[in-house]
């Protein structure tokens, strides 16, 4: 069985990068007999500039997209596209527009206690996010989604109370925006094929196919 490892662009507030990660979920499904995914969860931020305490989401929204009846068109657009693959995007509830700075350090380190936590921990902030309402910006979300993805509670508080990885984060996504990502989501098939926006489950099978086939030919004609 072939592996490929994706590296996935994203922040947690972009309904796009939500709808990404289902329906690459969705691909990954499709192929899981004949190919092993591995991936990694890396740091965007698309309102890099929000204070700390965050802001209010209706107004920043209205004043992003150019007025409230743009914005009801693109919820509208982004809930019957959400409830097509399982997410019930509740764009009312989200009252905070927060810096998501934390949230990225929080996946950073979920990821080094494994793939399987820090895929907990983004589908988790995606959900408390645009499904509960909630501020992916305070940390007392943030550690109650740790400590529910598996993540040692007073170890996650120590490391939001200092400036621990602040600099990385940063850095992660300046050399992102360096090598060309100028939106997310975007997927990086083994450091060398990428695929931007949330594209279908179709397109990312095939891709990831694709991809298989290509290391397998590659590899044979090693042999």
């Amino acid at each position: 069985m072939e592996r490929i490892t994706i590296d996935v662009v994203s922040d947690v507030v972009c309904p796009w990068c939500y709808l990404g990660k289902a329906r690459l979920d969705l691909a990954i499904a499709e192929v899981q007999d004949q190919i092993g995914v591995d991936i990694n969860w890396r740091p965007y931020r698309l309102n890099p500039d929000f204070p700390k305490e965050g802001v209010d989401q209706k107004k920043a929204l209205a004043e992003k997209l150019g007025g409230e009846e743009r914005v009801a068109q693109a919820h509208k657009m982004l809930t019957d596209l959400g409830r097509e693959v399982g997410i019930a995007f509740d764009f009312e509830a989200i009252k905070i527009g927060p810096n998501t700075l934390d949230a990225h350090r929080l996946i950073h380190w979920a990821l080094i206690e494994g793939r399987e936590k820090q895929d907990k921990v983004v589908a988790a902030l995606f959900t408390a996010n645009f499904e509960e309402g909630r501020n992916v910006g305070d940390h007392a979300v943030l550690l109650d989604i740790a400590e529910k993805a598996g993540l040692d509670r007073s170890v996650i508080a120590s490391l939001l109370a200092s400036d621990a990885d602040h600099d990385l984060i940063i850095a992660e996504i300046t050399a992102a925006q360096e090598m060309g990502v100028n939106g997310v989501p975007f997927f990086i098939f083994d450091q060398q094929y990428a695929v931007s926006g949330a594209q279908t489950p179709d397109v990312l099978a095939n891709a990831l196919r694709d991809i298989a086939k290509a290391k397998a030919e590659a590899r044979s004609g090693l042999n």
